[in-house]
């Protein structure tokens, strides 16, 4: 009955994740030429990569990125799960209208933006004009080197943190209610509840959380590709945004799969890192 899925997986994910690999100790190109054969060239594109300064300041893009938007997108579904997670009329409605810009792909959700940042006609520098009296400076939020990440880091959090928030609410439902009634009892403060019931019971969730939002920010491309491919001069470039340039664009195979081979295994350290500083609770016996 598995058999469908295992060949998929194969298929798809083992063997170009392989295949990868053995590209990236190669010059292969992307459309092969009968008269320059493909060659192995060994840690070549590995020396090369570890020196491009364009590499470099994709690397630094990633990690502030994933710096800024993960703590932010945590702490905002945190607050927002709480917030649905009482019983009040509406929750419902509330629980839908901030999960439902999970639902719309990325790619409609970063035209969307786009919009919203133009710098004359869009919603946010005529909302802001407006709020201010007309004082507010006509920003270019995606022309401008020192906006261009944050404007996506602000689009990202808006379309990731409900999925977060669902997370967090499920942890929430499943903290036994004996705890805050026998905390109530003994005259526990809301903010007592919070730091030494509610999060102590969130460890797990918040651990499989800060996880998989982190490794969705290194995986950082289709709004950036949308919305500024990797400019204005590089200050939105990415790893994978590089990835896709070497290995589509300019067809250097060889290049973007040691570039792929670098980057996964540089997420799969820091993975490996925040498991270990965020150790799983275990059951006492």
């Amino acid at each position: 009955m598995s058999a469908p899925a295992i060949v998929l997986l194969v298929v798809f994910l083992v063997v170009p994740f392989v295949l990868s690999i053995g590209f990236a100790f190669t010059d292969q190109r992307l459309i092969p030429n009968p008269n320059l054969p493909t060659s192995f060239v060994g840690f070549r594109n590995f020396v090369r990569l570890i020196t491009d300064s364009t590499f470099q300041r994709a690397l630094r893009n990633n990690f502030t990125f994933t710096l800024v938007v993960v703590p932010v997108q945590t702490a905002l579904a945190l607050a927002m799960a709480m917030l649905v997670n009482t019983r009040v009329r509406g929750t419902n409605l509330f629980r839908t209208i901030y999960f439902s810009p999970v639902v719309i792909t990325m790619v409609v959700v970063s035209i969307v933006w786009y919009l919203l940042y133009n710098p004359d006609q869009g919603f946010i520098n005529r909302t802001l004009r407006t709020l201010t009296f007309g004082h507010w400076p006509n920003v270019r939020w995606l022309q401008s080197t020192f906006w261009a990440l944050p404007a996506i880091m602000i689009l990202s959090v808006w379309q990731g943190v409900g999925f977060q928030m669902v997370i967090f609410l499920a942890g929430l439902q499943d903290i036994p209610t004996e705890l805050y009634e026998a905390s109530d009892v003994d005259g526990a403060t809301r903010r007592q509840k919070f730091f030494h019931i509610t999060l102590p019971q969130l460890r797990n969730t918040t651990l499989f959380v800060v996880i998989s939002t982190t490794i969705l920010s290194f995986k950082l491309f289709h709004q950036v590709w949308v919305m500024t491919r990797g400019g204005p001069q590089e200050s939105t470039m990415t790893a994978i945004v590089m990835m896709y340039r070497q290995g589509f664009q300019q067809g250097r195979v060889g290049y973007a799969s040691a570039i792929a081979v670098l980057f996964f295994c540089m997420v799969l350290i820091v993975s490996l890192l925040q498991r270990t500083v965020l150790k799983e609770e275990r059951a006492v016996d």
